[in-house]
């Protein structure tokens, strides 16, 4: 139950990032700079919101910071995150789901798909166990 809470959470905050900035991009960076440019400043500030939201998450529902819950966490909030967006290019757009699709094949596009990629992955990234490094004793402590 807590990697459906943490996938939910995740997606509302990264999906929340993306609907308010995109506004921005669409109506004022698009006709100033063009699509991919627009994208591009755009990417930073969804890169920040995936690595906050990453980190936050599994403290914030308790999630067991291993492998297959990070996975899951991530997984299940691109799943949301895909049918979101397909949802908002069909009703917000008018965009049927093969127009939606290639748009990945656009300079844009690919951007926004590695961002997706970032964020399926940012859970584990985020929060694997680091190791720390052995300490060293003076070079000349030979006990």
């Amino acid at each position: 139950m807590r990697v459906i809470a943490a996938a939910a959470l995740y997606f509302a905050i990264v999906f929340g990032a993306g609907f308010a900035l995109g506004p921005i991009r669409v109506f004022w960076l698009v006709p100033r700079l063009g699509e991919t440019l627009a994208v591009l400043c755009e990417a930073p500030f969804m890169f920040l919101a995936i690595v906050l939201a990453a980190k936050w998450v599994p403290k914030k529902v308790s999630l067991r910071k291993a492998l297959v819950p990070l996975t899951l966490m991530g997984a299940g909030a691109l799943l949301l995150q895909q049918l979101a967006d397909f949802a908002a290019g069909i009703f917000l757009r008018g965009m049927t789901a093969t127009q939606q699709l290639a748009q990945f094949a656009r300079p844009a596009g690919l951007i926004y798909a590695a961002l997706l990629i970032l964020f399926l992955v940012m859970p584990i990234l985020a929060n694997w166990p680091r190791r720390q490094p052995a300490e060293r004793k003076p070079s000349g402590d030979r006990s």
